[in-house]
């Protein structure tokens, strides 16, 4: 069953490749503080494949996220930027699975962050801002070498999917993911679409995002991703 799961998997993720709304320019432009960017599948040995055969630089394994029903494997896209691939954790609740990639038929861009150095002092501006949002919350993950990672992380009472970032601050002495991932690979493109692509750009305005918004018929995240073997574009669902 496993054998055949990931074969649907892969020929989903071919034909998500093949769709024309790729008929973007590459415009070279990434948000300064952009963190990292989700890659959600629903097994990671097939995910961490699917990237390896576009890239050809395969992810390395990061870990698992202690009541989230998650796992990763990562890929550093340069200093302070990385790809996390995540998949359900088969040793964990699928009841606790806040982003839903156990249910993903194709591999789809879940969400991305924004490093923040002062997400509490950030939270507050929201508030005055009138922006909903959920925490500052701690976050762990267990590192394969036993350590653990730390951060605080803040997110949008309403992030359209995925489609707009949460805010990520890691903890004291937390080595950066993208320090010892996987590397080779940078990354190239990061851009949001919407049908009121002026609407999408005052919000970001008022979220302090750097990012390059385009007008389109769906509301999406896309990134593009460079390494030896070429481009591996990504779309949010």
């Amino acid at each position: 069953m496993k054998r055949l799961s990931r074969r649907v998997f892969s020929l989903a993720a071919t034909s998500l490749m093949a769709a024309p709304r790729w008929a973007w320019p590459a415009l070279g432009k990434v948000p300064k503080s952009l963190d990292h960017i989700i890659l959600g599948c629903n097994d990671l040995d097939a995910g961490v494949e699917y990237v390896y055969q576009r890239t050809g630089v395969r992810a390395s394994a990061g870990g698992v996220h202690p009541g989230a029903g998650t796992k990763n494997a990562l890929l550093s896209l340069g200093k302070l930027r990385y790809l996390e691939i995540i998949a359900p954790d088969p040793l964990q609740s699928t009841s606790t699975d806040a982003r839903q990639v156990a249910s993903l038929k194709k591999p789809v861009l879940v969400g991305w962050a924004i490093h923040r150095h002062d997400v509490k002092k950030f939270a507050a501006v929201l508030q005055q801002d009138g922006v909903e949002y959920v925490g500052p919350k701690p976050g762990s993950r267990a590192r394969p070498d036993g350590t653990t990672l730390t951060w605080e992380s803040l997110a949008l009472k309403d992030d359209k999917d995925g489609v707009l970032p949460f805010f990520i601050e890691w903890g004291a002495g937390s080595l950066h993911p993208s320090v010892d991932a996987a590397a080779g690979c940078r990354l190239t493109d990061v851009w949001l679409t919407a049908p009121a692509a002026a609407d999408l750009q005052a919000l970001a305005a008022e979220l302090r995002l750097d990012v390059q918004i385009r007008e389109s018929s769906e509301l999406r995240l896309a990134a593009i991703i460079e390494g030896p073997k070429g481009a591996l574009p990504l779309l949010s669902r």
